[in-house]
């Protein structure tokens, strides 16, 4: 068989050519309908999908940071302001296209190529914005980019706005705090703020605390970008709105009076000898306080040790950085140490003696100067407490007990009350605490507070839970009584909550919330916020309460048996018959082989109390040698220096351009200053 008789002829087959034209048309057809099918899904279906695809290939949304507000002094002078610097920056792309471009940069700024390297492979800065390469250029090398700008494609100079400092960065530290770039957790905190990985935040004092006002509202640029990445240009730009500066209740003069007291009484408190022990005094911190009585308001608040807010500006190593705070440099311990707050916490317990009339304010007891418990066994858990120096102040009331701040008499209240406590239950003092607040936040407006304690048993059972080892004991007794009524044992507070609760006896039993800020003012000056007086709680202080307590404050200073008496004697330079202080001195015992903490906190004048002043050194000896001297000091100022009203409009004299060189490229940009 051959091929011709399995392939028919052309003659013999009939031929079909409408078939396959029919074929052929049908499959166009379909092919067709699917593309109008998946035009009509993109276009009508799925139209805003695709449109948001389509932009986000072609634009990408780029911020423009909003320079900070300013933190005012209550005079309306800046204490924390913005100066204009000029940056030198580097586009990413440019770079890349012409890499001798970072060599010619390291040349003329003195930086490396590994430096400038790294800049612009910082996650930190915006891929779509060209990556700082050093703040505040020298105006030589601004100059020279400018007149040569063919040497330098990609290279741009900005003007930059970055925090200063027109009292200088060691004025209220802690309080002002200082602002850094944000962290990852930071931006995850905050989800719907708008923060960018290239945006600063305030991460301590008032620049923390008031972060919503301070950090203003960003602007946005829309770049238009091709399938590589490459700027082709500007579609729209959204400016920044500068950020609403916060009004302290702070002096400016007396935070830096106050700071320096502080500082300078410290260090000579560790050069001192303690007469009883013979040892150097640790002294490693300390704080101070001066507070309104009649409003909360926050005058002046001073820690010790402190650090330079300028560091933050100018580049701070991360060597020098954990060596602060292995010192405790960023501790405000006015408002986080807890300190054992000894007799100051005597006020307290001769309230509630003469709330409850356990004691009356007249009546004698004899201060031997060895107190020992009645019905105890001799050796039983506290029998036998001792006055400081064992020496015996004779017979006192309460107002003389305070003046000359009889251990004995105190030791005695203590007693009564744990031996009478079916008629006025367990914690009678304890009660009155925390009306002065000394177990509770003050709500102080400042972030990282710390909440006091006042010993008790319920203190003691949750301190032993929390931590067996150091708090071994859980059981009560009248010798842990006597020990809670003159405020050792496991009491510890804040000097912020001493302050306010010395505040409140003060001004006749009215506890306000301590307040540093007193309004928010925006760019053109009007009133955004302002923060009216708070009242937090009460202490019932009639006149049969308050006044044989004054008597004995009063004492501390005027008496010849006063304890601060020669202290005040020999600093203050007014007459304190015209300018009355009443006081308390505390030396409060801490573990064996250490310095008791000295506190002073006193108020005036005392006829018609306005400020409370408040010192407290930890490790640092008897509270009349160590303390007091920074009071009075403080009066002296206060004296001659009244604190004015607070200016709500800001007193601006912005500090000139600056053009230092330095290293460090953490700055906050904007195109506007405030």
């Amino acid at each position: 068989m051959g091929i011709r008789d399995l392939v028919a002829g052309p003659d013999e087959v009939r031929s079909r050519p409408a078939l396959r034209w029919r074929l052929i048309g049908g499959f166009f057809l379909v092919l067709l309908i699917i593309i109008l099918a998946r035009l009509f899904i993109l276009q009508v279906v799925d139209h805003n999908s695709s449109v948001a695809t389509v932009n986000e290939n072609s634009l990408r949304v780029t911020t423009i940071p909003a320079t900070r507000g300013l933190i005012l002094a209550r005079n309306g002078q800046p204490l924390v302001a913005n100066v204009t610097t000029v940056e030198i920056r580097l586009s990413r792309a440019e770079a890349a296209l012409y890499p001798p471009i970072k060599g010619a940069l390291a040349s003329l700024t003195g930086l490396s190529v590994k430096q400038i390297n790294a800049d612009l492979s910082n996650p930190q800065y915006d891929p779509y914005q060209p990556a700082p390469i050093l703040a505040d250029a020298p105006a030589s090398e601004v100059e020279f980019i400018k007149l040569h700008p063919k040497e330098f494609p990609g290279v741009s100079v900005l003007n930059v706005a970055t925090r200063t400092y027109p009292n200088g960065g060691s004025l209220g530290a802690q309080v002002l705090g200082y602002v850094g770039p944000i962290t990852g957790a930071e931006i995850k905190a905050n989800p719907n703020a708008g923060y960018q990985t290239d945006s600063v935040i305030g991460k301590t004092g008032i620049e923390a605390y008031y972060e919503q006002y301070l950090r203003g509202h960003d602007g946005t640029s829309n770049l238009e970008v091709n399938a590589y990445g490459d700027i082709l240009g500007s579609v729209k730009t959204t400016n920044p709105t500068v950020g609403d500066s916060v009004v302290l209740n702070i002096d400016t003069g007396l935070q830096k009076a106050l700071d320096g007291y502080l500082a300078n009484d410290i260090l000579a408190v560790r050069d001192s000898v303690d007469p009883t022990t013979k040892k150097h005094p640790q002294a490693p911190n300390g704080a101070a306080i001066v507070m309104n009585v009649n409003t909360g308001a926050v005058l002046a608040m001073s820690s010790y040790p402190s650090f330079n807010l300028d560091s933050f500006v100018n580049g701070l190593s991360n060597a020098a950085f954990k060596q602060l705070i292995t010192e405790g440099a960023f501790n405000n311990y006015a408002i986080q140490g807890l300190y054992t707050p000894g007799s100051t916490f005597k006020l307290v317990t001769a309230t509630a003696a003469l709330q409850t009339g356990i004691f009356p304010a007249d009546k004698l007891i004899d201060d031997t100067g060895t107190y020992k418990v009645p019905g105890c066994l001799q050796g039983g858990h506290g029998c036998v407490f001792h006055d400081d120096d064992n020496q015996g102040a004779g017979f006192v009331d309460l107002p003389l007990a305070l003046t000359v701040s009889s251990d004995y008499y105190f030791y005695n209240l203590g007693y009564l009350f744990w031996a009478n406590q079916t008629k006025y239950g367990q914690t009678p003092i304890q009660n009155v605490a925390h009306r002065y607040g000394l177990d509770q936040y003050t709500n102080v407006d400042l972030p990282n507070e710390t909440e006091g304690r006042v010993d008790s048993p319920a203190v003691r059972r949750i301190l032993h839970a929390e931590s067996p080892t150091n708090f071994p004991n859980v059981a009560w007794y009248t010798g842990d009584n006597i020990e809670m009524a003159f405020g050792q044992g496991t009491t510890a507070v804040t000097p912020i909550e001493m302050a306010n609760a010395y505040a409140t006896f003060a001004n006749g039993g009215t506890r306000y919330e301590p307040e540093v800020a007193a309004a928010i003012i925006n760019a053109h000056n009007k009133v955004v916020v302002r923060y009216q007086p708070h009242v937090l709680g009460h202490v019932n202080l009639p006149a049969s309460i308050r006044d044989p307590i004054l008597q004995g404050l009063e004492g501390v200073v005027e008496s010849s048996r006063g304890t601060a008496n020669g202290t005040f004697a020999h600093i203050v330079n007014f007459s304190l018959a015209s300018y009355p202080i009443a006081g308390k001195t505390g030396t409060a015992s801490n573990a064996p082989g250490e310095e008791p903490n000295s506190w002073f906190v006193g108020f005036g004048p005392a006829t018609h109390p306005q400020y409370v002043v408040l010192c407290v050194v930890a490790e640092g000896g008897y509270g009349a040698d160590a303390a007091a001297p920074v009071v009075a000091e403080a009066f002296n100022y206060l004296v001659a220096h009244p604190v004015g009203p607070v200016v709500l409009k800001a007193q601006l004299k912005l500090p000139a351009a600056k053009n230092a060189t330095k290293t460090a490229t953490t700055t906050t940009t904007s195109n506007t200053t405030g």
